[in-house]
């Protein structure tokens, strides 16, 4: 393919960071630095192309802080300014780094993403006898400062463009030479693109027909199992002599005893949560409404944060999982005593909320059960046969 030159020019341009301003502010309008910035908005939109363009920008200002969701996680946030440049370095190169990939990777493109990958992997459980499953050890950690940059050589030609890369790699190292950060936006281009070279192994040179790749995992099919073992072997052996990375012990099965990948449990005719995303969806529920009834979440908030927990689940047979969680939680809205005429005089605002006050039933005509009148607006979340009125406040 070939290298790409004067792509630098592109990126400074004024139009270009100003494009790459607002996409970093978005979500992020009441943070201080944010705040800070808007003050001189243009100056400093200014400031920051005269620094990329005399090469003079220290990367680098990175805040660290860890996540436990679903495993332990080190994140490593860019200042603001420098999350302003990794969005005007991919406004211009992101069409680059996706004419790389192939098919069959999943991860950070567009009309992709993990329920993408997760229907194309239960297509090949329905169609193949044996699974194979690899995943790389701390890969983010493992990614090797040379190697990625001799890929990204392969793409430019222009030099200032590469010089930015480099100082943008070189700015973070978990030991010599090691590691691109998570929490970057350059950093999932960079990754996705490092392990490319091995789809294209895969596909081309061992031939596998059946294979998904979302980031670091990678899953492979056969009908014929030694086949797929030996496959998967050479497949590891270019990965840790091309790539200097190592793999986590294989994980192979029949299809028929289920696939764990990308949260979930893939069957040949079903899809379930695994029990990691059942404890996160409970956790979570559980944690939303605490704020709720204490006042740290508005309703609409609530509403909003349930249905992307939801948007998640929905991909899975879990019907029945879903009806024990929210009766668990006092959420659900079903059954006889299902109560619509309003709030609570002299109740908690849990009871004003919810539909099914203390259990009682309808015919219970004490005043925790009276009317309220309000101007209100209704949200309706859909959990298939289970639904949630939430009114937010008039």
């Amino acid at each position: 393919m070939k290298r790409r030159g004067y792509i630098f020019e592109q990126i400074t341009d004024i139009d270009n960071l100003r494009l790459a301003f607002c996409k970093a502010k978005q979500g992020k309008s009441a943070k201080k630095d944010v705040l800070l910035f808007c003050e001189n908005t243009d100056s400093n939109l200014l400031s920051i192309r005269d620094r990329l363009m005399s090469g003079n920008y220290r990367f680098g200002m990175y805040h660290y802080f860890t996540i436990y969701d679903p495993k332990r996680r080190v994140i490593c946030a860019a200042s603001f300014e420098e999350r302003i440049i990794h969005h005007a370095i991919m406004n211009i190169c992101s069409a680059h780094f996706e004419n790389y990939q192939i098919p069959a990777s999943y991860a950070c493109r567009k009309s992709k993403g993990t329920f993408a990958a997760v229907k194309k992997a239960a297509y090949y459980q329905k169609k193949y006898t044996w699974y194979l499953k690899l995943d790389i050890r701390k890969y983010f950690d493992s990614i090797d400062h040379e190697i990625l940059s001799s890929k990204l050589q392969r793409m430019y030609k222009d030099k200032r463009l590469l010089d930015t890369f480099w100082r943008i790699i070189d700015s973070y190292h978990v030991k010599d030479g090691k590691g691109v950060p998570i929490g970057n936006l350059t950093s999932q281009y960079f990754a996705n693109h490092y392990l490319s070279f091995a789809d294209k192994y895969a596909t081309e040179q061992l031939r596998i027909l059946a294979y998904v790749r979302y980031m670091d995992d990678m899953l492979l099919w056969a009908d014929n199992k030694t086949e797929l073992m030996e496959k998967g072997t050479l497949f590891e052996h270019f990965i840790i002599q091309n790539l200097k990375l190592s793999l986590k012990p294989f994980v192979m099965n029949k299809t028929e005893h289920g696939l764990p990948a990308l949260g979930f449990m893939l069957y040949p005719n079903q899809i379930r949560l695994n029990r990691r995303s059942k404890k996160r969806f409970a956790t979570k529920l559980t944690a939303y409404t605490a704020l709720l009834d204490t006042g740290n979440m508005s309703e609409k908030q609530f509403a909003r944060r349930v249905l992307s927990l939801y948007g998640f689940i929905s991909h899975a047979n879990s019907t029945g999982f879903i009806k024990h969680i929210l009766q668990e939680s006092g959420l659900d809205a079903k059954g006889s005593n299902r109560v619509n005429r309003g709030g609570s005089w002299n109740n908690n605002a849990r009871n004003v909320r919810v539909p099914n006050r203390n259990n009682n039933s309808p015919g219970n005509r004490n005043n925790n059960l009276g009317f309220r009148l309000a101007c209100s607006t209704k949200q309706l979340i859909d959990f298939e046969q289970v639904s949630i009125s939430l009114p937010e406040k008039g």
